[in-house]
């Protein structure tokens, strides 16, 4: 494994470290090392397939049919 050292971080930041740190049971290099593994931990990605079956079922395709209005078709003079 490899070492990290950090220079000049502001010692409010330190602080804040070792009271996290002892807020949950360790020391401040293993709370400096969990913290860094959730900022760095890359989230797993939904596939495409994940993300169609995610979208709701908001009604019937005919709900969605274009409607020609006749003026729709030249938007843009």
């Amino acid at each position: 494994m490899a070492n990290l050292l950090v220079r000049n971080v502001d010692d409010g930041l330190v602080q804040s470290l070792r009271e996290r740190a002892a807020a949950h049971g360790r020391s401040a290099e293993a709370e400096h090392r969990e913290i860094l593994a959730k900022a760095l931990r890359a989230p797993r990605r939904k596939t495409f397939a994940e993300v169609l079956m995610s979208i709701p079922n908001v009604g019937a395709d005919a709900d969605f049919a274009r409607v020609d209005d006749g003026d729709a078709a030249n938007v843009f003079g």
